[in-house]
């Protein structure tokens, strides 16, 4: 954050005047835009769907509370890519209706894919799971006291919905949006590939079309800006507002039992995000792999499978590490120091991959180029890019965009560790490292292979980070799938497309196990 910041008020602004009188309104628009269509549709999905499997009975409801979580295995440009090869002008439905009516492409209007709107459906459609399995938590939580008091006093099941349970899960409710919103600006495979121009396509073309690293460096920090503003408005908002159960027990909600046309439409609400979120994009991307001519066991294509497994496991054995590490120090030593470590490692959630690349990449870059300076001009030894060519740097990204997923699953195995057994440790003779290999490590390798996952599959799907930072000639399954997206080559697309939505799939699983235990 320091070094965007630096970046952006020492370098000039003419990059950023020229910016201003033409596209950064444009910019600004879209993303707000893009970011209310994707709260809204987000809260309606996850919200609706967690409230009918949750207080509500018909059939298929069990598997459907499990299916609902699967498009978060989905990464938004791959969503993009499958609909673009269904609806686009070219695409089988258009080619179908042009052959079934006799239609010239000019004698029917038809919805257009590649657009601010096409572009807010693919991400509502796959991170609604984000509100879904916050919300659903929430109403699984709650006691039905305040709820059957509501009815008792003449409020219909939808008015008591609204004006009691509803308001009890907001915090949790907020939580989901707002991560929906946070992956929606850091976005930028989706944004690009449809043409849309937001702060993440800014940044992007003015490091890379216009050269200018300055202007990179004051999109990025009004990016940064915003996304902050979002987090710091929705814990504003909520102010002291505290919720706490009304009795001394805790009553389970009973669920209602639906029937005929309530149970099909109940089935059907909660089925759409399945299948236009998960199932017919798998079925497109299945069916274009077949008929391209991608081998995904040649050579170039092991070398990316290659770096993508050694970046991503890299990167969730560093990040893993550093979450342990500030995990355990806020234990060992519960404070204010230990919290604002903690803090600080949450923070990079909230920054865009394109952010937190320019972020490292300004002082790094400016550190070989001054160490090569001085090695040239005191031995003649020119040292080249030592820190800014390596994947370590890259690493480094990774590792600060994603410690708070780790740091989250640790902290929430931790919890079950009670304190008692730290001190039983030491007054056995552990040192805190002992007792955090001996006792805390064992106990909590459900949790620890739960964030290393998450974080290895996050990797895999990252894009605007990797896009910017890798070395030269380095490139990975999401850089080999925009590149053939972008030189629209959807069917080459679709095969390294379809080891990433299969790698997502790993730890959707493991979430729909988690889902499935309603109790």
């Amino acid at each position: 954050m320091i070094a965007v910041a630096i970046a952006a008020f020492s370098g000039g602004t003419e990059t950023v005047r020229h910016l201003l009188q033409t596209v950064l309104p444009g910019y600004a628009g879209a993303t707000l835009v893009l970011v209310a269509l994707v709260a809204l549709g987000t809260f309606a999905i996850g919200v609706g769907a967690a409230w009918l499997v949750t207080m509500t009975r018909f059939p298929g409801v069990r598997l459907l509370e499990i299916a609902l979580v699967l498009p978060l295995a989905m990464p938004a440009y791959v969503l993009a890519y499958a609909y673009t090869h269904l609806l686009d002008h070219p695409g089988i439905v258009q080619s179908t209706l042009r052959q079934v009516t006799g239609w010239g492409p000019r004698d029917y209007w038809f919805p257009e894919i590649r657009s601010l709107g096409g572009a807010a459906v693919m991400l509502i459609l796959v991170f609604y799971p984000y509100v879904y399995l916050l919300s659903r938590a929430a109403f699984l939580q709650q006691s039905a006291g305040a709820f059957l008091a509501a009815r008792t006093l003449g409020h219909s099941g939808w008015s008591a919905f609204w004006r009691v349970s509803l308001p009890m899960a907001r915090p949790a409710i907020a939580g989901g949006v707002l991560l929906a919103v946070m992956e929606t600006i850091a976005d930028f495979g989706t944004v690009a590939y449809f043409g849309v121009q937001t702060f993440a396509t800014g940044i992007y073309t003015s490091w890379f079309t216009m050269a200018d690293r300055a202007a990179a460096a004051q999109l990025a920090l009004c990016l940064l800006a915003f996304a902050l503003i979002l987090a710091v408005a929705e814990r504003s908002t909520r102010g002291r507002a505290r919720y706490h159960h009304a009795g001394k027990r805790h009553m389970k909600m009973p669920p209602a039992q639906l029937k005929g046309m309530q149970a099909a439409l109940a089935f059907a609400l909660c089925a759409l995000p399945v299948l236009l979120g998960f199932l017919l994009p798998a079925a497109i991307l299945f069916t274009m792999g077949l008929g391209s001519e991608q081998n995904l066991l040649s050579h170039r294509y092991l070398g990316f499978i290659r770096n993508s497994i050694t970046l991503a496991g890299t990167a969730a054995l560093v990040t893993l590490t550093a979450a342990i590490t500030v995990g355990f120090f806020q234990r060992l030593r519960p404070g204010r120091r230990s919290g604002t470590a903690a803090y600080l490692a949450r923070l990079g959630y909230a920054v865009p991959g394109g952010v937190i690349a320019v972020g490292l990449l300004v002082p790094f870059a400016a550190f070989d180029n001054a160490l090569d300076g001085w090695m040239r001009a005191t031995f003649d030894i020119s040292t080249g890019l030592l820190v800014t060519g390596s994947i370590w740097l890259l690493v480094a990204a990774y590792m600060v965009r994603f410690l708070a997923a780790a740091l989250g699953a640790y902290e929430g195995g931790q919890s079950t560790v009670h304190v008692h057994m730290d001190a039983a440790a030491r007054s056995l003779g552990e040192t805190p490292l002992g007792t955090l290999r001996r006792v805390h490590l064992p106990i909590l390798t459900p949790s620890l292979l739960t964030a290393l996952l998450i974080v290895f599959v996050d990797v895999m799907k990252e894009l605007p980070a990797t896009l910017i930072m890798r070395p030269f000639n380095y490139d990975t399954l999401a850089i080999q799938a925009y590149r053939l997206a972008s030189d629209e080559r959807l069917e080459g697309a679709a095969v390294p497309s379809l080891v990433i939505m299969a790698v997502g799939l790993l730890p959707v699983i493991l979430i729909c196990r988690q889902v499935g235990r309603r109790n």
